[in-house]
């Protein structure tokens, strides 16, 4: 491709450590599933519409379809397939699998890498913030009804711990 050049991504992901030279038009999301094969972060819509792309870099969350692989150079991304401990589920995985909050799965770990950054910043919310904090994932199967039953749930255990 004209104008392209390859670029050094150094960036730590799931707490490991990684480098690759790749096209410096690569974006995060491409970067996660086809250099590092890390497919659980879902290619939704490539227009940040979606929100099945989302990670956390640095502990934020973020639609990977919008930020360059070098972007993220020198940052700590968390996938979904970080999220989970030794012990077993994150407590929002764990509480999307006893509130039945998926059904295709596609939009899940993306509404749960959501859940995450939301129950960050608001440890107890109310439905309605649930809802909001939302707003830019999609599900096309669930109605959210369960979603934000999942997260509700998930919000009352990580507080008792």
């Amino acid at each position: 491709m004209a104008g392209s050049r390859d670029v050094t991504v150094e960036v730590t992901v799931n707490g490991t450590p990684r480098t690759a030279e790749v096209p410096a038009r690569t974006l995060l999301v491409h970067f996660l599933r086809d250099r590092l094969r890390l497919t659980g972060t879902h290619v939704g819509c490539d227009t940040t519409q979606c929100g099945a792309c989302t990670v956390a870099m640095d502990g934020v969350a973020v639609k990977s379809c919008t930020v360059l692989a070098a972007q993220a150079s020198g940052h700590e991304i968390t996938t979904i397939e970080g999220l989970a401990g030794e012990d077993g589920l994150h407590p929002i995985q764990q509480a999307f699998q006893e509130e039945h909050g998926l059904q295709c799965g596609y939009c899940t770990p993306g509404m749960v890498m959501a859940i995450r950054q939301l129950l960050a910043d608001n440890p107890d919310p109310t439905e309605a913030e649930v809802r909001h904090g939302l707003n830019g994932n999609i599900c096309r199967c669930t109605g959210y009804q369960n979603i934000v039953a999942a997260a509700r749930h998930a919000a009352a255990r990580l507080r008792e711990a």
